[in-house]
């Protein structure tokens, strides 16, 4: 891709003029990963969103995590609403300080984009408790327990320790992964790059597994994602995904193998 294409696909993604180049790291970042990366079409500019603002909330690199904010929440790719259930699912799979870090971002940079405009924004409301879910306990960890099979294509755990109990069957599987505010396969993107990151090989085994095998995300799809991610997190742990995948895929359903 040409240099004037890139710049113009680092406006594109970023919402901003191009950075005037002055190192190799500067020359390398626009000519592959907007050159290059961002460029490629087996995934749609949200879906690589996605997993660029996962990852730079997971390196805790504070310059890219205001740049990526405002400019999915400017460019309308990611709504104010969808941001924030990635916040929370981001908490879930990454830790509650990574998150708290993001939605300050969030919410700067929504108060920023509207001033720029001329406008003020206009103070956030408290939720409904009704978005919580049921109160009714029995209730709740049998649904958690059918989202997690629905989820994982495995049968649920027992909650006998409080992980699974309060933490996985409750929360997690319970509520957030029912959430509305964001596409189950959206979520599946988010986590296979937060668990990624975090060299949690048990939860990549059965997050990428469940992906492929469900059908949610296709396997051309996953290969782009490893490229998304490996730009923004490392070609090592890139490779680390990578593996996974191909394991994944070669032990995929029969069925699913003759489509």
């Amino acid at each position: 891709m040409s240099n004037n294409q890139a710049d113009e696909t680092f406006r594109a993604v970023l919402h901003r003029e191009p950075t005037e180049i002055g190192t190799p790291f500067q020359q390398v970042s626009r000519d592959f990963i907007f050159g290059e990366i961002w460029s490629r079409p087996g995934l749609s500019r949200k879906d690589r969103r996605w997993v660029a603002l996962a990852c730079v909330a997971g390196a805790d690199a504070p310059g890219p995590i205001e740049a990526y904010v405002r400019a999915a929440l400017e460019s309308g790719d990611i709504e104010l609403e969808e941001m924030l259930e990635f916040v929370l699912h981001l908490a879930v799979y990454s830790g509650w300080p990574k998150a708290s870090h993001l939605e300050g971002a969030v919410m700067r940079q929504w108060a920023q984009i509207h001033r720029d405009r001329g406008e003020e924004p206009e103070p956030w409301k408290d939720l409904s408790h009704d978005t919580l879910g049921p109160t009714n306990w029995d209730e709740r960890l049998e649904a958690g327990a059918q989202e997690f099979a629905d989820v994982n294509l495995i049968p649920a755990p027992s909650h006998t320790t409080p992980y699974r109990h309060a933490g996985i069957l409750n929360f997690v599987f319970g509520h957030v992964w029912q959430r509305p505010g964001l596409t189950r396969r959206e979520r599946r993107i988010i986590t296979v790059a937060c668990v990624s990151y975090n060299d949690a090989i048990t939860p990549m085994k059965s997050h990428v597994g469940a992906a492929l095998h469900s059908g949610d995300i296709t396997k051309a799809e996953m290969d782009e994602i490893i490229i998304q991610f490996s730009a923004y997190y490392g070609f090592a742990k890139g490779e680390a995904l990578n593996d996974v995948v191909e394991t994944a895929w070669a032990e995929r359903p029969a069925a699913l193998a003759q489509t």
